[in-house]
């Protein structure tokens, strides 16, 4: 409880807001902050408007942001906020739980192995309808019985999404115990927590920006994320209410907002 409280201390005082930018007819905002010295974009977000994409209709992989910008046209939909969502295999397969419009396409990835993803606990983010439903990081090890104990109580309460990612930057309130704060392992990173409001926050590094995981966690709890999860880094992307197609670097799976088409930026 005192490493908490210390932590916490930190963050407040090395906070500073540079900007916040409406985006979108929604409001999608940017906030444009400077954090301990480093820069990042946020973007806070409910969870009703929140889609996960990988493969398209014809279950051929989406990799790219132009693609799926293409993919919600032809459905009469543009993207107003897109995201990179996790750490993926080579071919761009996610490299664990994949649950894309309440179907999982891949299961849940228990193994021990190499790199950020296996740094234990690593875990999941998603968004649950029905009972105490919205959006949720947790722990790998726990997602398995915690939606085993809300379906006993409601049947058809279930994930519409999730992404399984690594490692938790933030659990319980609590930073990743095998962070350290002085690590020069500092890097462009990106990454997803719940607010106390329950909001979806998302956070990049600014351009040119780089930062060590401790730091990146205390962040979020800045935000007043008790959960957080490492999304990836190097060739991390946001970008909010584009003009045009974008070409991306090719990723995994991709996070987006839309709006219809019929509405003006």
């Amino acid at each position: 409880m005192k490493v908490a409280a210390r932590v916490f201390s930190v963050v407040l005082t090395g906070f500073q807001m540079v900007g916040a930018v409406a985006v979108g007819s929604d409001a999608i905002k940017e906030e444009k902050v400077t954090f301990e010295g480093v820069k990042y974009r946020v973007v806070r977000l409910s969870a009703e408007r929140l889609k996960l994409v990988w493969k398209g209709k014809d279950g051929n992989p989406m990799r790219s942001f132009d693609q799926v910008q293409d993919y919600y046209q032809k459905q009469g939909e543009r993207c107003v906020f897109l995201m990179n969502a996790g750490i993926y295999e080579p071919g761009g397969i996610p490299s664990g739980l994949h649950i894309q419009d309440g179907k999982q396409l891949l299961p849940l990835n228990t193994k021990n192995g190499w790199g950020n993803f296996y740094l234990k606990p690593n875990g999941i983010f998603c968004i649950i309808k029905g009972w105490r439903g919205g959006a949720h990081v947790m722990s790998t090890n726990d997602y398995s019985a915690y939606l085993k104990q809300r379906q006993r109580m409601h049947p058809y309460s279930a994930p519409v999404l999730a992404i399984q990612s690594g490692p938790l930057l933030v659990s319980g309130g609590k930073v990743h115990p095998k962070f350290r704060p002085n690590s020069d392992s500092k890097l462009y990173r990106n990454g997803v927590g719940v607010d106390d409001k329950g909001r979806i926050v998302f956070a990049i590094t600014a351009k040119g920006q780089e930062v060590n995981l401790h730091g990146f966690a205390r962040l979020f709890l800045h935000f007043g994320c008790k959960n957080a999860l490492f999304l990836d880094g190097d060739i991390s992307r946001m970008e909010l209410n584009p003009a045009e197609k974008l070409p991306s670097h090719a990723f995994g799976a991709i996070f987006t907002v839309t709006e219809p088409l019929s509405e003006d930026p």
